[in-house]
């Protein structure tokens, strides 16, 4: 997408949808892409939690399609699991965590970018763009 393009904007209950969710994962410890790690979207709702979708990351440590879509984006509070201990496990790398939690708010309806900057004993998150 060209850097003053916008994206496509979809209705949903009324409402002009542009918002999105992705995600990209790197190795900082190997200096690559995480790709075969895999992701789990919740949504939380009252004290619950439901599963939206699984996904795997690919060679390029991004999932191949966005984690929610357009036409599925809602407001809410979610939380994506990264299954960091199975990564790590293929990867015949010992670590310290087995899954990593992150819990966010989507407020505003736009594009949320979650990536993960992981090594086997520590990893850090942030919103991106």
């Amino acid at each position: 997408m060209a850097e003053n393009s916008h994206p496509p904007r979809y209705i949903q209950k009324g409402k002009s949808v542009t918002g999105f969710l992705t995600t990209h994962v790197l190795d900082t410890a190997k200096g690559c892409p995480a790709g075969g790690l895999k992701i789990e979207l919740y949504r939380k709702t009252k004290g619950r939690s439901t599963l939206v979708r699984e996904m795997v990351t690919n060679s390029d440590g991004r999932t191949d399609a966005p984690i929610m879509t357009q036409e599925e984006f809602a407001l809410g509070d979610y939380e994506l699991i990264f299954h960091v201990g199975d990564y790590f496990k293929d990867q015949s790398t010992e670590g310290f965590y087995d899954k990593i939690p992150i819990c966010f708010n989507l407020k505003e309806n736009t594009h949320y970018h979650v990536p993960l900057l992981l090594a086997p004993y520590g990893y850090s998150t942030y919103r991106g763009s």
